[in-house]
């Protein structure tokens, strides 16, 4: 029945890879399962037969789809179905995109679908790896067109400096470093790292060993593609109106270029405005449809002129190819938040502000992995204003969500352990203004922020970015771009970390690929500026993590008790816990260890809070007085409750040093009593009680005072 199914197989980091096509989903332009291990991952690529009408991009859609069966969960909520993506798939669906995206033809319209569905996860074989790899044999095998192939691997450092591909479940666990490198046979095209500050030196030649692995890995599916690829659809390449480009260019060449020399973005989009308007009012008789191509000519254009001042060594605000625009930074902009925090950068602004809660506010997680709870969340939100446009706002999207785990990423590395600092943390980053590189910006601003708030990160850490120009005569690397080289160049190498080494790396190129040579000019170039930021420019703000907390922020206590009296802790049904968490309006978090964290709003309710749970907790002693409360009469004596849930019997003849004929002619239900311990039986647990004594014993006290 399946005449066409077919299977591949090689070595990937000393495992095997089975490559299966021919079987499923047969009506899609390319298909294939890779097996590796248990995960198992299923790519299909579609593309359309015509180009969509009226776009001046590539439509291309990458979807990576997380199925709770493949790691035998159900999932949450009450429709019981996968809905809308996780943040990590989302950041896969990224990693996917960013590698392939730049080898699509420059002039193709059609739309390009790319789905890949994790079927299986063993947790030791990585599904992103394995969809990357099941996305370019599917674009190879395919009659879409695409310049590939390229390969990934997932690189790891143990502690003893040795290299790990594609490590296991446990060595990811010991690993200093996880890097998704993705490259051609010939260049590297992708790089998304996060690092526990890792040397530059180290960075660079784990990427150059890990590319050893993926040139193999492009051989594999070379000899794919070979075996059974299609040839490649024809399509209608999209191409401007090069005659009204030639008049533009005629016209006002000269004007664009004064348009773009300047540091101020309003400015320019001003000029480029007026440009805009003179153009349609002056050459729409002779070229109707100018209009409609003119964004894309202007575009083109001031690439062009861009470009070219940048390989010169000329940028448009006038600055040298490694000076750093203007920085400005302060905290306490906020009075009410734990922490507050504000970078500039030229024209790029972020406020990012921090908020300590209870670990039990950390997040839930309900995806493939092994993880269930987040501590330390970062978020990004970048409004509209922020670029001076005016679109309302519908929550979060891809980019969104990417920078946010990007400036995540650089920070976990520096934050204090739970044990250390046990509170779950939240940084949200507002782009008050952007002109390049806000996700370096927003993890300059939460250093500034963690640190208002007192919270004791190992070291400030310093993001910033590279970019890059290539001609046929060489290359061009400039620090700290601003949004009109990001847009224009063919690179922004966004680089994070501490003065001691790399926490995140991320890479995005329009070109090819990037020679080895680029890459340690860049890791340099954004060291340097890195340094120069956290000792002129984050240090001079606040020189060292603020000794306390804010004012506003919860304090917490911890304690550990034996895990046998958590049951007395929380009672039956939850009531004593409750009960304290209503008298004191603490929240108290308590581990199966016996670990007990208080959180409170004011030091008086934490004590209050920790008062009540070790009365709970405190065992008896024999020789001690206590303040009990009589609990029930009998003929025989009266029962005290001398700690909470724990009580013993004052017998008659101990309730006084006089004779007592009736327990009531001494107490009743709710009195108060002044008890020693006298006695607990060791196999009962019974305790005894005597008023007597306490009261000689206090009597004694008061004498020999």
């Amino acid at each position: 029945m399946f005449n066409n199914f077919r299977t591949f197989e090689t070595t990937f980091a000393g495992r095997k890879v089975v490559v299966e096509t021919g079987k499923m989903a047969q009506l899609a332009n390319g298909h294939c399962v890779v097996r590796y291990g248990g995960t198992v991952v299923m790519t299909n690529v579609t593309a359309s037969r015509v180009p969509r009408e009226g776009v001046d991009f590539f439509p291309l859609s990458v979807d990576f789809e997380e199925k709770l069966y493949s790691v035998g969960k159900i999932p949450g909520g009450y429709t019981k179905r996968e809905g809308k993506p996780t943040e990590a798939a989302i950041l896969t669906s990224r990693m996917i995109d960013r590698p392939i995206r730049p080898l699509f033809p420059a002039d193709l319209r059609n739309d390009v679908s790319v789905v890949a569905t994790v079927l299986s996860d063993d947790q030791d074989n990585d599904p992103g790896i394995c969809a990357l790899l099941g996305t370019s044999i599917a674009l190879s095998i395919s009659d879409v067109p695409w310049g590939g192939p390229v390969a990934a691997v997932w690189l790891g450092l143990d502690k003893e400096g040795n290299y790990l591909i594609n490590p296991t479940l446990a060595e990811r666990a010991e690993s200093q470093m996880h890097v998704t490198v993705a490259g051609t046979a010939e260049k590297i095209v992708m790089i998304e790292a996060g690092a526990n500050e890792v040397p530059e030196d180290v960075m660079l030649n784990g990427l150059i060993y890990a590319h050893g692995v993926i040139k193999e890995m492009c051989a594999f599916i070379e000899e794919i593609k070979a075996a059974i690829g299609k040839e490649k659809m024809s399509y209608e390449a999209h191409d401007i109106n090069h005659e009204i480009y030639d008049a533009i260019k005629a016209a006002e060449y000269e004007n664009i270029q004064h348009a773009l020399d300047t540091d101020d973005k309003n400015i320019r989009d001003e000029r480029i405005g007026v440009i805009t308007d003179r153009i349609i009012e002056t050459m729409s008789e002779e070229y109707p449809d100018i209009a409609e191509q003119l964004e894309e000519i202007l575009y083109k254009m001031q690439k062009e002129i861009v470009r070219a001042w940048l390989y010169e060594g000329r940028r448009v605000d006038g600055r040298g190819l490694n000076e750093i625009r203007p920085l400005a930074a302060e905290v306490d902009l906020l009075p009410r938040v734990h922490g507050s925090g504000m970078f500039t950068r030229g024209q790029t602004q972020v406020l990012t502000v921090a908020t300590l809660a209870p670990l039990s506010e950390a997040q839930r997680l309900d995806g493939l992995g092994l993880e269930e709870t987040k501590r330390y969340m970062h978020q990004y939100n970048f409004p509209s204003y922020s670029v001076g446009e005016t679109r309302p706002s519908r929550g979060p999207g891809r980019r969104e969500i990417g920078h946010g785990a990007l400036a995540e990423k650089s920070l976990v590395p520096v934050l204090p352990s739970e044990d250390e600092f046990p509170y779950a943390i939240r940084c949200v980053s507002e782009v008050l203004s952007s002109n390049g590189s806000t996700s370096q910006g927003s993890v300059c601003g939460s250093t500034l922020a963690l640190m208002a708030a007192g919270v004791p990160i190992k070291a400030p850490v310093a993001g910033i970015s590279c970019g890059l120009i290539t001609t046929d005569e060489g290359f061009t690397t400039m620090v700290d771009i601003q949004g009109l080289e990001d847009f224009y160049g063919e690179m922004d190498f966004k680089v994070a970390g501490t003065k001691k080494g790399i926490t995140s790396i991320q890479v995005d190129i329009k070109n090819d690929g990037l020679p080895y040579e680029v890459i340690k000019e860049a890791l340099e170039k954004t060291r340097d500026a890195r340094y120069y930021i956290i000792d002129n420019v984050l240090l001079k703000a606040i020189p060292a993590v603020r000794e306390e907390l804010s004012e506003f922020a919860p304090k917490v206590m911890t304690m550990k008790i034996n895990p046998d009296k958590i049951r007395d802790v929380i009672g039956q049904g939850g009531k004593v816990i409750q009960g304290i968490v209503a008298d004191t309006g603490a929240k108290i978090d308590i581990e199966d260890d016996g670990t007990i964290r208080i959180f409170a709003e004011t030091q008086s309710a934490g004590d209050a809070a920790k008062k009540a749970i070790e009365l709970i907790i405190e065992e008896p002693e024999i020789g001690r007085i206590y303040k009990g409360v009589v609990k029930t009469i009998t003929s025989f004596g009266a029962f005290v409750e001398i700690l909470p849930g724990t009580d013993g019997l004052c017998h008659i003849s101990k309730l006084d040093m006089k004779r007592v004929d009736k327990v009531e002619d001494v107490c009743k239900e709710g009195d108060t009593m002044i008890v020693k311990v006298m006695d607990i039986d060791q196999k009962s647990g019974k305790i005894s009680l005597s008023r007597k004594d306490a009261m000689l014993e206090i009597e004694d006290c008061s004498n020999n005072q």
